[in-house]
């Protein structure tokens, strides 16, 4: 009942046979899943059947191989998915609008400082004509006099005011970018570009602690139970470390975590590790669609501590090390490296 029984057709127009392929094929996936035909739903299967080298398509593909229908966690999080579209194409899109923002508040400002260069010519000019006039001056010119003033106040007030919240907006795109280009869409942890952000933004001096945690026989999960399976595992642990961890927990690529410590030492940062890996052999998993046993979901860790002046690449590069001692010496454990 997956997307891999479905023939796959062109994005044309419902009146083409292409068209009503298209539309059968989304027909038959809502069906397959069981799923109402909303917005949000016709999206995601129109995207998996005409698009499935894009990101929702991978992402479907993925979570119904092996005849897998999608569950209901599945569908909220691929509605955010087709909402956001490619990350890459998102954040231009992002980066374009502030651009173009940037170049708006530019004008604006220029216009607002304009008018507050007018408005005190005006407000100079007026003083001098009252001053002129003295007490010759009527009441209806007094009142014409103050109202272009009050008026010219009001003009700067709207421009500022337009400009502040073109401020604010671009902020806010900004930040958007920001946190979409380090957040990893599958886990939604920060990803290896958050973790060499929090990073670099440390003192050469600070001494922190780095542990690169890898999934312990994650291809044999992917092989035996399909994709979607192994994506489930990830969440998991993904969502214990960030939890448990007590430190910048972070996806580094593919089954490997990355955790950021600047408060603790070797001893204190293997204990909080270790009680994550305890916390999750714990836990007795079962396949979803089939109650098929899991088994024990672990992971190993290579553990490094030292200054940041060391330099990112290079303790990282211990902590790999140890991290394949970790491997080599029967995994589900933390290795210190030296």
């Amino acid at each position: 009942m997956g997307t891999r029984t479905i023939e796959r057709g062109s994005a044309q127009g419902a009146a083409t046979p292409q068209g009503q392929e298209l539309f059968g094929q989304i027909g038959n996936f809502l069906l397959a899943h069981r799923l109402t035909p909303d917005p949000r739903n016709y999206q995601i299967a129109y995207e998996a059947i005409a698009n499935p080298s894009g990101v929702v398509g991978r992402e479907v593909a993925a979570l119904t191989d092996g005849g897998v229908r999608l569950a209901a966690e599945d569908v909220a999080r691929l509605g955010g998915v087709a909402t956001k579209g490619d990350g890459k194409a998102q954040e231009q899109a992002l980066l374009n609008r502030a651009l173009s923002q940037v170049e708006g508040f530019a004008h604006t400002v220029e216009i607002a400082a304009a008018e507050a260069n007018n408005f005190g010519r005006d407000l100079m000019k007026s003083a001098e004509t009252m001053r002129d006039v003295g007490p010759h001056a009527g009441v209806a010119e007094i009142e014409r006099l103050t109202g272009a003033m009050i008026e010219r106040v009001q003009r700067a007030e709207q421009k500022l005011e337009h400009a502040r919240r073109e401020t604010d907006e671009l902020r806010s795109a900004l930040e958007e970018a920001r946190g979409s280009a380090r957040t990893d869409p599958l886990t939604e942890l920060g990803n290896r570009r958050a973790f060499d952000d929090a990073f670099s933004a440390l003192s050469p001096d600070d001494r922190v602690t780095v542990v690169i945690c890898d999934v312990d026989h994650f291809k044999r999960v992917n092989d035996h139970y399909g994709h979607a399976v192994g994506d489930r595992v990830l969440r998991t642990v993904a969502r214990t470390l960030e939890e448990e961890c007590k430190g910048l927990a972070t996806r580094y690529g593919g089954e490997e975590f990355a955790v950021l410590y600047t408060d603790t030492d070797d001893a204190l940062a293997k204990e909080r590790i270790d009680a994550v890996r305890e916390n999750l052999a714990s836990r007795r998993f079962r396949v979803r669609e089939t109650d098929q046993p899991l088994g024990v979901i672990s992971f190993s860790a290579g553990l490094v501590t030292g200054l940041v002046g060391e330099g990112r690449a290079s303790l990282m590069a211990r902590a790999d090390a140890a991290l394949y001692r970790a491997k080599g010496e029967g995994r589900g454990r933390t290795i210190i490296a030296p």
